[in-house]
């Protein structure tokens, strides 16, 4: 007998409970996996800084020269036509931004007004205003920032964090994507690793479609997130439990008879973690225990930051439960147009949030060892896209990350005077993917995974780790 249709025809058997396709869902086809648990803690390759990850990822390419990257001189040259460094869009006009930049806390750093409450935070902010990618098209660049390539498919960020460090809580992903961006496989899934190590979506109420996810984003419902099929409408714990045992019977009885097989075994791991996030997943994700103080901290219940606000905390839930690796996508950021009122309703959902989010964490002595990240794809045009937009501009913008082991108070590398291009300590993808991995304990150069004949890793054949950021 075959033994990958038998298992599979188990699978589609069970999935008349609505439990066999949460357990497909969230931990697809399980490829072969040599341990007995992929997901058990594993040692890094050196001392850890960070143990875990919060990525707060702004789809579309944020304004580095609106937000935290100060340009004085762009200020003294609005109207000019942009110089050589614009490239095919020499001729068009610069454009100051049209919100004030004050420094912040002990460290002075430069950030603008539309970011208040996070300036209160300045002095914990390692701000990279070298950050560079290899094209401004959205595809390619999202693609690069989570898989370190733009040309093919490749595992993400997060499954490489969870391969080479496993998990803590066994009840729960080690990675989690809430509110994920549209073509996920690119950016959240786990490509040749095995797919356990993939990222599990929670969406947003709401979703559907590229131009519906964007709108999501925009003010998702996070009260209503949740992960698809968590709950069973059709059986109790009890019965679910009495029909994955006899299930698991058979592959067990399938395992003794035929020998080793890595797809059976992988199922029977994915229907038993399944089978506890059922409990697990809601409990963490419920929102309502939480101080009325907490809420307000991250502006839950106050219109434009609730959303966010939720997804904010949800990943702080999740991080202290034991996730190791939890992203949160916001969009949309792709300002060609309507620059002055885009760019402030964007920024109003997130400040809040993200301030509430490492105040949080800091209070609850979580942020020395957790590694919060936010950033985008790429930066804009310093110059004017019409009379009130900004293009792509992937040569050079910005990025900041704190807690998890880096120096807060700091602006590193710097792009040009007017913020077009990298030009001092310039930090390509390659070189951040290697900055995140070596404060996780991993060595870049050491994670790799053999497929198709040869050694991968996250950062190819390139990247150097920024050792002026740690503390």
């Amino acid at each position: 007998m075959n033994t990958s249709s038998f298992s599979r025809r188990h699978f589609l058997q069970s999935t008349s409970s609505g439990f066999g396709y949460l357990a497909f869902s969230a931990l697809a086809h399980q490829q072969a996996v040599g341990a007995s648990n992929p997901l058990a803690p594993k040692s890094g390759h050196m001392a850890a800084k960070a143990k875990r990850v919060i990525f707060l990822c702004m789809q579309g390419g944020p304004s580095h020269v609106d937000l935290l990257d100060y340009k004085p001189k762009l200020g003294q040259s609005e109207g000019k036509s942009a110089p050589a460094a614009a490239g095919r869009f020499g001729g068009t006009k610069l454009m100051k931004s049209p919100w004030e930049f004050k420094k912040h806390g002990r460290s002075g750093l430069w950030i603008s007004e539309l970011l208040p409450n996070l300036a209160e935070h300045a002095d914990d902010l390692c701000v990279i205003n070298s950050m560079a990618t290899d094209l401004p098209a959205h595809p390619q660049a999202f693609s690069q920032l989570h898989t370190g390539t733009s040309q093919f498919i490749r595992p993400s960020l997060g499954a490489w964090a969870l391969y080479g460090l496993g998990t803590v809580n066994e009840n729960l992903p080690g990675f989690i994507t809430v509110n994920p961006p549209p073509n996920g496989a690119r950016t959240y899934g786990a490509a040749f690793l095995p797919a356990i190590y993939q990222g599990t979506k929670i969406n947003a109420a709401g979703g559907g479609g590229r131009f519906a996810a964007f709108q999501n984003r925009y003010g998702a419902n996070a009260a209503e997130a949740t992960v698809a099929n968590i709950k069973n409408n059709r059986l109790d714990s009890t019965s679910q439990r009495t029909q994955l045992d006899f299930i698991q019977k058979l592959n067990q009885n399938l395992l003794q008879s035929g020998g080793d097989n890595p797809e059976i075994e992988g199922a029977i791991q994915s229907y038993e973690l399944a089978f506890r996030m059922q409990a697990e997943v809601p409990r963490v994700m419920d929102l309502t225990k939480e101080t009325e103080a907490t809420k307000a901290m991250y502006g839950i219940g106050e219109g434009e930051t609730d959303a966010f606000g939720k997804q904010c905390l949800m990943a702080r839930k999740f991080v202290e439960a034991g996730v190791r690796f939890v992203e949160i996508t916001h969009g949309n950021w792709d300002h060609h147009r309507n620059l002055k009122n885009d760019m402030e309703r964007n920024s109003g959902q997130i400040d809040k949030p993200m301030a509430g989010l490492l105040k949080d964490l800091k209070q609850r002595g979580l942020l020395k060892d957790t590694l919060v990240i936010w950033g985008g794809e790429f930066g804009r045009t310093p110059h004017s896209q019409g009379d009130d937009g900004r293009d792509h501009n992937n040569k050079g913008f910005t990025m900041w990350m704190a807690g998890g082991g880096v120096k807060g108070g700091m602006n590193y590398g710097s792009t040009d005077d007017l913020g077009y291009e990298a030009v001092d300590r310039k930090m390509h993808i390659h070189d951040w993917h290697a900055t995140v991995l070596h404060l996780l304990g991993l060595d870049h150069e050491r994670l790799t995974y053999r497929h198709a004949g040869r050694d991968f890793r996250l950062t190819d054949v390139y990247g150097s780790v920024a050792s002026e950021i740690i503390a």
